[in-house]
């Protein structure tokens, strides 16, 4: 099974109600997402990394999650200056950097950066359960969130199918190359791994038959309401809120 290596912690935001975390991180996020001002943006990510240190998380883990993020921001900052048009502050020769290029990488920076922020305090620090049992608790389908919690579950063990199989094939004298072979193989690979995962699901359906599974969500995390989940949920509306007012009276 995947680590979920945020979930163990004491800090305040651990302790609250998963779907007050929920709400807070899609209203934030939303509001990110929306938000088209500079300095409204660099608002947001304060927000974010406030949540970062009151959520005590590891500065590692959160560099771990930041990392594949800052190599697609790096593409942007590569190629968006040199293609977006408007004034120029820098030419030379073929290259020619515009000013409405640099804005809009800063934006997409600042604001990609956040969401992932406040996703990384708000919902990885909760179990792959009390995320379910949030989900269940503000009424998204059950469908849905039987699927997260099997995609979550399982796919760690797809993937551990998927390495036997190519394992197999290796012994048997199996070597990558850009040939019509390889493709055949991996094509094979592919086919078998299919069959391996829902022959797995059948027996994985049937095992929760037997324990009693009827199709309804349960959890033993039991979270009671209060204030605190209720006031930190206050303040990321009103915070949230207010930099969305910041930024109408910029416009």
């Amino acid at each position: 099974m995947l680590e979920n290596t945020l979930g163990d912690g004491s800090s305040l935001i651990h302790g609250l109600d998963p779907k007050i975390r929920i709400l807070a991180a899609v209203f934030i996020s939303v509001a990110v997402a929306l938000c088209d001002n500079l300095v409204v943006a660099a608002g947001y990510l304060a927000l974010a990394c406030v949540l970062i240190l009151v959520a005590q998380l590891p500065p590692k883990e959160v560099f771990k999650r930041l990392n594949p993020l800052f190599w697609f921001l790096l593409m942007i900052w590569i190629f968006l200056p040199l293609t977006f048009g408007g004034t120029l502050v820098f030419e030379y020769k073929f290259l020619a950097v515009s000013y409405p290029g640099i804005l809009l990488s800063a934006k997409i920076t600042l604001k990609s950066t956040a969401i992932l922020l406040v996703f990384s305090a708000l919902l990885a620090t909760m179990p792959i359960a009390a995320l379910g049992s949030g989900l269940h608790q503000l009424k998204v389908p059950d469908k849905l969130v039987f699927l997260l919690l099997m995609t979550y579950r399982y796919i760690a063990v797809i993937q551990e199918e998927y390495i036997r199989l190519l394992r197999a094939a290796n012994l048997r004298g199996f070597t990558p190359k850009t040939n019509l072979h390889s493709y055949r193989t991996y094509a094979f690979l592919a086919g078998m791994l299919f069959v391996r995962a829902s022959l797995r699901a059948k027996r994985v359906y049937q095992a929760m038959r037997c324990r009693g599974f009827n199709q309804r969500f349960h959890s033993l995390d039991v979270y009671p309401p209060t204030a605190l989940n209720y006031v930190f949920l206050s303040v990321m509306i009103l915070a949230g809120t207010g930099l969305v007012a910041i930024e109408l009276t910029l416009s």
